[in-house]
């Protein structure tokens, strides 16, 4: 990679790990499902100028339901319950492990040795930050986050069974993501007024100021159009084993941003099995790369997703 594709990347992992604490310093009065609808709304938008991914809709609602509704329904709601934007950032990075477990349950693929060490490293590092939270974060804000890596995996999985979808090179995995956030904003909405409330809907409503406008341009348009749009520039000029690595400084930047501007320091137990699920990650990801790119798709985070990813489009 050249130096400027370098600091590129390491621009995009800045602004899908600052989404966390953007997304809890957005989210102050708003309901959590009923601001997902809000930004996946946003994001859907861009079906305007994005042309609809080479997938059928079957894969489009399925990443649809996984990797945008599932993931972040479940991450906005675990944040909402306390559980701190960078430890949350560091939770979802599991999706990595956890989308080899599903690819060896849902298609048959067979984890070669060194994914296994992956796996089993990274589930000790999030047994670690599980047991080690301090009291800060209820125990099912931890769950929650834990599913919301669960369901990016799922949706991960889903995306690469149904191989290439980009309907020209530029636009990589944005096609798939865009079209997909389709599926979201009226499910979201249901839920919201399901589990929320309909006048917890209407408070959102009027709590709706300038810091959910910005949270959610921010996480709509910088992370997922602009985050990808870049990420996916970045993957079409170098080899995705020089790219993908860079998504790792996403919970790095989550945890420090976090640390720094909202005081929430990462107690020792949670410093340590975090360090243990990042080597995990690592482990599991440097032969994966080779052959199955797609499976470890980048958040955003997301958005990403994100969602992120590191969805991600989680970010």
């Amino acid at each position: 990679m050249t130096r400027r594709d370098m600091l590129l990347a390491a621009l995009v992992a800045t602004m899908w790990g600052f989404n966390f604490v953007v997304i809890d310093w957005g989210m102050a009065g708003i309901p959590p499902l009923f601001f997902v609808a809000v930004r996946f709304a946003v994001v859907a938008l861009a079906v305007v100028v994005v042309p609809r991914p080479l997938a059928s809709w079957k894969t489009v609602v399925g990443v649809g339901l996984f990797m945008s509704l599932g993931q972040f329904a479940l991450l906005y709601t675990s944040i909402a319950l306390g559980l701190q934007p960078g430890i949350a950032a560091l939770l979802l990075q599991a999706q990595v492990v956890l989308t080899i477990v599903v690819a060896a349950l849902a298609l048959r693929e067979r984890p070669s040795r060194m994914q296994t060490i992956g796996v089993l490293v990274g589930t000790v590092g999030l047994g670690v930050v599980a047991l080690g939270r301090g009291g800060d974060a209820p125990a099912i804000a931890v769950v929650l986050c834990l599913l919301a890596a669960l369901s990016w995996a799922i949706g991960n999985v889903i995306s690469r069974k149904a191989g290439p979808v980009a309907p020209a090179k530029r636009f990589g995995a944005l096609s798939l993501t865009v079209w997909s956030s389709l599926v979201v904003p009226l499910p979201a909405l249901g839920l919201s007024a399901l589990i929320e409330g309909p006048d917890a809907i209407a408070a959102g409503i009027a709590a709706f100021g300038w810091r959910p406008v910005v949270s959610t341009l921010y996480t709509a348009g910088l992370c997922t159009l602009v985050g990808y749009a870049i990420f996916n520039a970045l993957l079409a000029r170098n080899r995705s084993a020089s790219v993908v690595p860079w998504v790792l400084l996403a919970p790095v930047v989550a945890m420090a941003s976090a640390a720094l501007l909202l005081g929430q320091i990462p107690n020792v137990w949670e410093t340590v099995g975090g360090l243990v699920l990042v080597a995990g990650v690592i482990i599991a990801n440097a032969p994966v790369r080779r052959r199955a790119e797609r499976a470890l798709a980048a958040p955003e985070p997301v958005a990403a997703s994100s969602s992120s990813a590191v969805g991600g489009h989680a970010h």
